[in-house]
């Protein structure tokens, strides 16, 4: 399976230049090809482009002091926005041309296949790097032993710290999936709450309106420095740091979230969404929309392949209206939170009442029966490894008292 870590660089003053001077010439490259392809009357094939880079050497001097294997990356991420970009047009979205890469925009190159090497240089670890030297590097988890490096790419976030992010191929093979599951959940992605699963577990969305709080401060500071300026610079990097921060908070629970679900469980099922439609809601709803939807079931995805979990996204067309129960269809507005059947009469939340219909068609979709027993209404909330503070009970009011009367008792 293919994996990417990412680690923290630390290059001395002196390499920082170096790296800057080569990003600079292969923005530069990808500037000059997009040209060539722009004027074009039809676009070659990307090896007839890298083809050309040896002619290109002979005149433009600058190209000579860049590793080859890093020029001919810079081709292909030019083809690769081209095909993104086609992609787009054929969904239907209006997109326009690709457009010159200014030096903001461009902050990256990568080696691929060579050029490249994890030593240990005087008992620290250290990365080379062809034609610009030895860069020390904070390995904070070890490489796989059996894990082939393929390419590196070294990036300067705008915080001005310097990163390297390793494609690696880890030889392990992919546990194999069990034909019966026993160990099941389905998650509905909420609107008041985050997740919602069969197993009763509410997972509220992340708050960071602390975080959210200080950037603002940051940014309506920076609005009120002269552009271009030091202190301009001073402060646009505390608002990079700032977003920064809360980005990578935003990650942490995703990647807690999606991994218990791919560790406590021998099949997910989850909804297939399409994230672009999804409207906002004022409040908290900002929050939700930044520790995206999209993002933890991509994330879900792959962990459940690396773990040998099934992963199963189905359609959730009617997953709301249907009935857990019995399957009639009620209509419900955004509103109405909670699920009451009027054919057989269960009740139960709208979130949790949706979960065990995508439990249902996701098992279906493995040919795996599904219990035709009634789903319970409420239970509560098994261990999990997000935070205490955002997992809440299932189920409405009414069933919360109805639950604690019954423990009472």
């Amino acid at each position: 399976m293919q994996y990417n870590y990412k680690y923290r660089l630390d290059p001395p003053e002196a390499l920082t230049e170096t790296l800057l001077y080569h990003i600079d010439t292969c923005r530069q490259l990808y500037n000059h090809v997009l040209y060539k392809l722009n004027e074009a009357d039809e676009i070659p094939a990307r090896y007839t482009v890298q083809g050309t880079l040896p002619d290109l050497k002979s005149w433009w001097d600058d190209l000579n002091d860049v590793h080859s294997k890093v020029l001919q990356m810079v081709v292909k991420r030019v083809y690769d926005n081209l095909s993104t970009l086609k992609a787009q047009k054929e969904s239907g979205r209006a997109v326009g041309m690709l457009k010159w890469k200014s030096p903001r925009e461009y902050q990256s190159l990568t080696y691929n296949q060579s050029g490249f090497e994890l030593k240990n240089t005087s008992g620290r670890p250290v990365l080379w790097l062809s034609k610009v030297g030895e860069i020390p590097i904070h390995l904070h988890r070890d490489i796989p032993e059996n894990a082939t490096i393929k390419q590196v790419t070294v990036k300067q976030e705008p915080t001005g710290e310097w990163f390297a992010t390793f494609g690696i191929d880890v030889d392990d093979d992919t546990p194999e999936k069990p034909e019966n599951p026993d160990r099941v959940v389905g998650i509905d992605v909420g609107i008041l709450k985050y997740a919602h699963d069969t197993d009763g577990t509410a997972v509220r969305s992340p708050e960071f309106s602390e975080e959210r709080e200080r950037l603002e401060r940051a940014q309506r500071e920076l609005s009120r420095k002269e552009h271009g300026s030091n202190n301009w610079e001073q402060q646009r990097k505390t608002v990079a740091q700032r977003y920064a921060d809360l980005k990578r908070k935003r990650r942490d629970f995703l990647h807690k979230l999606s991994n218990y679900y791919a560790r406590e469980y021998e099949l997910v099922a989850v909804e297939e969404l399409d994230t672009k439609g999804l409207i906002e809601l004022p409040g908290n709803s900002r929050d939700r929309a930044g520790a995206s939807w999209g993002m933890f079931l991509r994330m879900l995805e792959y962990k459940c392949e690396r773990d040998g979990t099934h992963f199963i996204a189905v359609d959730p067309r009617g997953t709301t209206k249907e009935c857990a129960s019995c399957g009639t269809e009620t209509d419900k507005p955004l509103w109405v939170r909670e699920h009451s059947c009027p054919s057989c009469g269960f009740e139960a939340d709208r979130d949790a009442n949706a979960s065990w219909n995508i439990l249902s068609r996701g098992l279906k979709n493995v040919g795996v029966v599904h219990s035709e027993s009634t789903p319970v209404e409420t239970v509560l909330p098994v261990d999990t490894v997000v935070s205490a503070k955002r997992v809440v009970e299932t189920g409405s009011p009414t069933l919360k008292k109805r639950t604690a009367s019954a423990v009472s008792e």
